[in-house]
C-alpha cells in the first residue's frame, strides 16, 4: 500500500494551493482518507478527513470555510484545496487512510500513511 502526497510549495498569504494523494495497492474506495499536518516542535494535528464515498467531510475549526476535502475514486486519488492560508498553515501535510466506517479525527486511527508534502506560507 502507498499513499503519494503532492502539490506542497510555498505561497504567500491569501493563496490557495491544491494537495493530492495518490492510492496504490488498496482499493482505494473502501478507506476514508484524512488529511494531518505538522508544524516544527508541534504535534501532528489533524485537518480534515473525507467519506469512503466522498459524501461527507470533517474539518478542523482552524481551516473550516478555507480547505475543502474532495476524491475521485476512479483516479484513486483525494484532493485538499486550500485558500486564504495563512502563515500559521505552514507545516508537512500528511494524507492516511483508514478502513472505518465512521470519519476518523485521531491519528492513531489510521492504518496507512503517505510520506507528507511540505507547504509554506510566507507573511
Amino acid at each position: 500500500v502507498q499513499l503519494q502526497a503532492s502539490g506542497g510549495g510555498l505561497v504567500q498569504a491569501g493563496g490557495s494551493l491544491r494537495l493530492s494523494c495518490a492510492g496504490s495497492g488498496l482499493t482505494f474506495s473502501d478507506y476514508l482518507v484524512g488529511w494531518f499536518r505538522q508544524a516544527p516542535g508541534k504535534e501532528r494535528e489533524f485537518v480534515a478527513t473525507i467519506s469512503k464515498g466522498g459524501k461527507n467531510a470533517a474539518y478542523a475549526d482552524s481551516v473550516k470555510g478555507r480547505f475543502t476535502v474532495s476524491r475521485d475514486n476512479a483516479k484513486k486519488t483525494v484532493y485538499l484545496e486550500m485558500y486564504s492560508l495563512k502563515p500559521e498553515d505552514s507545516a508537512v501535510y500528511y494524507c492516511a487512510a483508514d478502513r472505518s466506517q465512521y470519519l476518523r479525527l485521531g491519528a492513531e486511527t489510521y492504518d496507512y500513511w503517505g510520506q507528507g508534502t511540505q507547504v509554506t506560507v510566507s507573511s
